[in-house]
């Protein structure tokens, strides 16, 4: 059984960094896309930043040049590196991964269980 397991979130002072990690763990033959989504009550989820199998690495307008996504292929597991954090910054950040499940056989997205972000001003 595939899971997505998250570390790392908590609280932060603004200006202050955190970094969350997130392992992909159980019967997995590859990842494609790797990424990290965020969402605060009545919001919709929103997505911060994705990191593809071939290096490429995608930001939300709001996160440029602030958060850093990694990963670590012979770890299964993808990083979000958060600088200069924002008070707005404040919410769950959920893991999310395109894979290959060895017991299915079948591409789907998975998801961790979401880790609180909370940036105080």
């Amino acid at each position: 059984q595939v899971q997505l397991v998250e570390s790392g979130g908590g609280l932060a002072q603004a200006g202050g960094s955190l970094r969350l990690s997130c392992a992909a763990t159980g019967s997995i033959f590859s990842i494609n896309d790797m990424g990290w989504y965020r969402q605060t009550p009545g919001k919709q989820r929103e997505l911060v930043a994705v990191s593809t199998s071939g290096g490429t690495t995608n930001y939300a307008d709001s996160v440029k040049g602030r958060f850093t996504i990694s990963r670590d292929n012979a770890k299964n597991t993808v990083y979000l590196q958060m600088n200069s954090l924002k008070p707005e910054d404040t919410a769950v950040y959920y893991c999310t991964a395109h894979l290959l499940s060895a017991v299915t056989v079948t591409f789907r997205d998975y998801w961790g269980q979401g880790t609180q972000v909370t940036v105080s001003s």
